[in-house]
């Protein structure tokens, strides 16, 4: 669960198919087009950004497609769904697709868009707490079943810190100095801010647990059947990626308008948070959406280390065969 700005986005999805009025003409020719859907694990958001980009720039129509994106939410089936054909498409992140792959789920990523976790801790500024060997002597709100915590807890002594539940906003941390919680670098501190916090984000990925984030994935079955729809989905979903990074407006005007509840305000500062997760150094050199064997193993032997995963052969969790030429940005 996300802080509350997020979870009220119940305005059914629409999808704006067309590429007219967003400057760009169809190239393709195709008579027909190739109708799939998409899953999102969250509501309408930045993390989301680039596959609407995709959408509302007619990159999508321009590979042949018509997508149709499904808004999801707290514990959305999101693997379950693509796995047994419910959709041809999903959003999900590495972790859980190791797991579940790890319990016979036959789905596969074919695209990582973010490639560090924007998942982190948020402590007070005014705390001291600037690295996680302080994080000592607070109140830290988690979901303690996830398995970044897992992680934490074995890297960290932890010292006087007493765990609660996470309640899915920041009223307790705006109310208590020695308060800390969960959250996502695009999210909870800007609610934090908004309401005149002072919030420091503390990246889980910096202690060495960094799964993929807002993958694309699809069903083994699926990947084998139509390969030509998974290339013209990656595709366009990596052209949507740069689009939002470097021109967002637009997009987030769209987000926006199918989840009230996230502002331009929220999504302007949720980009900007986003565009140094996607844009590492290893993306800026490879190409948006990049994945390696080393990344996936070091994950999978993490989560097995942990108990949360069984033993897994990685090869039958990605494919990079859909990546094809890079898509880069500026640097």
């Amino acid at each position: 669960m996300r802080t509350y700005l997020l979870l009220l986005g119940l305005v059914a999805l629409g999808c704006r198919h067309e590429a007219g009025g967003s400057g760009v003409a169809p190239t393709s020719d195709k008579s027909q087009f190739t109708k799939v859907r998409l899953a999102l694990n969250w509501y309408p958001e930045a993390e989301h950004g680039g596959y609407y980009a995709a959408l509302t720039q007619g990159y999508y129509r321009q590979e042949g497609l018509v997508v149709e994106i499904i808004k999801g939410g707290p514990k959305a089936p999101v693997i379950p769904q693509v796995d047994k054909g419910q959709f041809e498409f999903g959003v999900y992140n590495a972790d859980g697709l190791v797991t579940a792959r790890s319990k016979d789920a036959a789905v596969v990523a074919v695209l990582a868009p973010l490639q560090i976790s924007p998942r982190a801790i948020m402590v007070h500024a005014a705390s001291g707490i600037d690295d996680f060997s302080k994080l000592k002597n607070v109140t830290l709100a988690t979901d303690h079943s996830q398995a970044y915590f897992a992680f934490l807890r074995r890297q960290i002594p932890l010292e006087g810190v007493k765990v609660v539940p996470y309640q899915g906003n920041v009223a307790q941390f705006l109310n208590d100095p020695n308060f800390a919680q969960q959250a996502y670098v695009f999210s909870e501190p800007f609610v934090a801010e908004q309401q005149g916090g002072d919030p420091k984000s503390l990246l889980v990925a910096e202690l060495g647990f960094n799964p993929y984030t807002s993958l694309l994935i699809t069903s083994d079955q699926y990947l084998a059947d139509h390969p030509q729809v998974v290339q013209a989905m990656v595709t366009a979903s990596r052209r949507g990626w740069r689009h939002y990074l470097e021109h967002p407006d637009e997009t987030n005007e769209h987000i926006h308008g199918l989840n009230p509840e996230m502002t331009l305000a929220a999504l302007e500062y949720g980009v900007n948070a986003l565009r140094p997760l996607v844009l590492d150094p290893v993306a800026k050199e490879e190409g948006i959406g990049h994945m390696s064997r080393e990344r996936w193993q070091t994950l999978a032997e993490q989560l097995a280390e942990l108990g949360i995963a069984e033993p897994i052969d990685v090869s039958r969790v990605f494919t990079t065969q859909f990546l094809g030429e890079q898509i880069k940005t500026q640097r």
